[in-house]
């Protein structure tokens, strides 16, 4: 076959949908589908369901480009074996580098923070309302949890990465099934309620980082593209545009009605006690919930989907961490894992202990970091670095995107306000 017969195969085959296309899109799901779910529907929809139509409709899009971007950045490196690491340091040096580096750390470190609270406050609520019991002091259940789950990523880290991606589809079947098994509980509860148009624009605005974590699967990005890469070569663009554009339609379809099955079939009151009372929807759920399948297998899902999340991140900020005390140290690589480790586990420890709220961490703390590398870091290569000239998006989705990502990151100080 010529050069020219094999480019048009390659285009042919890059504009159809595949078997392992599909199988990249469901990858790109269920890394995205994890505990940050079960706390949307609380934001989500604590501003009324009309905010809540337009949240499920700028979704798709702001997640579509947003991947898109990420994946055109991966692309643009001249070394096709390049990572996300390796690319920010070809294009903005080493001190871009360290600079992202540091970023990506601290977009990932408060989610440890986020899942020690999470996990805490799923097992205590279990325990009260499911097994009867009186409340563990807090400092003791925290700390055997962190401890246990923690000894299961340094001691099993193969076996709970095998674990964690198994768990990925039954939790999706799961909250499938409840979504649907809620529909009888529907109700106009929601949708009586008369938005107050003045504050319109700022609820939207103030529930746009919970959407960025909830929707967020850049960890797996940087090895998507380069397998898009190894196979289709310089027609990865389309074929990395398609696959990310599938995923962001089912998250759509999937984590929307999620969130709209659970509130319309709560009240507004019903989503501020959630909110108090800082648990995840599902534990709120059971403690409500006369039927046992709800209240057995609602606390369940939500430990094992914090567990999973858990462990993932756990090693993403170890990971983190280390590298940038290497960096900066000649200190063994041992002793530098050593001192990572302990600093993620008591600093998780300690935020356990104190209960902060986790939506409150969730928008002050992880989304606006994500959103800088996910959202504002590829715009600006696109407009400053050469070599992503060619992949650049259109100017609308750039414009969108980065109004997207300053909106996510600018709301955290329009709340503390």
């Amino acid at each position: 076959m010529t050069t020219a017969n094999a480019s048009v195969a390659s285009n042919r085959t890059s504009s159809k949908w595949t078997y392992h296309d599909f199988t990249w899109c469901l990858s790109l799901f269920g890394t995205a589908v994890g505990a940050g779910v079960l706390f949307l529907p609380i934001k989500a929809g604590a501003g009324g369901f009309w905010p809540l139509v337009v949240l499920a409709l700028i979704a798709a899009p702001m997640t579509w480009l947003a991947h898109k971007g990420l994946a055109r950045f991966v692309l643009s490196s001249k070394n096709p074996d390049s990572d996300i690491t390796d690319t920010v340091e070809e294009h903005f040096g080493k001190t871009g580098a360290n600079i992202i580096t540091l970023a990506y750390f601290f977009a990932i470190y408060p989610i440890v923070l986020i899942y020690g609270v999470g996990i805490t406050n799923t097992v205590d609520s279990f325990l009260v309302h499911q097994v009867g019991l009186a409340s563990i002091p807090r400092w003791l259940l925290s700390g055997v949890l962190i401890a246990t789950m923690t000894g299961c990523v340094i001691y099993g880290k193969e076996l709970m990465l095998k674990v964690t991606s198994a768990m990925v589809y039954p939790l999706v079947f799961i909250l499938l099934a409840l979504s649907i098994y809620l529909i009888p509980d529907w109700n106009t509860s929601m949708m009586e309620v008369t938005p107050d148009w003045s504050t319109f624009p700022s609820v939207i605005w103030l529930a746009i980082p919970l959407i960025v974590f909830s929707f967020n699967h850049s960890p797996i990005i940087s090895q998507f593209s380069k397998e898009q890469r190894r196979i289709y070569g310089d027609n990865a663009v389309a074929k990395t545009d398609m696959i990310t554009g599938g995923a962001s339609l089912m998250l759509m379809a999937f984590v929307m009605f999620f969130v709209f099955s659970v509130v319309l079939s709560l009240s507004p009151a019903q989503l501020e006690i959630a909110n108090n009372q800082n648990i995840s929807i599902l534990s709120y759920l059971a403690n409500t919930h006369s039927a046992p399948i709800i209240s057995y297998c609602g606390p369940l899902v939500a430990f094992a989907a914090i567990t999973s999340s858990y462990f993932g991140h756990f090693l993403g900020a170890h990971e983190g961490l280390s590298g940038l005390i290497k960096s900066h140290t000649k200190a063994p690589k041992s002793k530098v894992e050593k001192i990572s480790l302990l600093f993620i586990v008591i600093t998780t420890w300690i935020v356990a202990i104190d209960n902060p709220s986790i939506l409150g961490m969730i928008e002050s703390m992880g989304a606006p970091m994500i959103a800088a590398i996910l959202f504002l870091m590829p715009i600006f290569a696109m407009r400053k670095v050469p070599a992503m000239k060619k992949y650049q998006t259109s100017t609308f989705s750039q414009i969108f995107t980065a109004i997207c990502g300053i909106a996510a990151m600018t709301s955290v100080i329009y709340g503390a306000l």
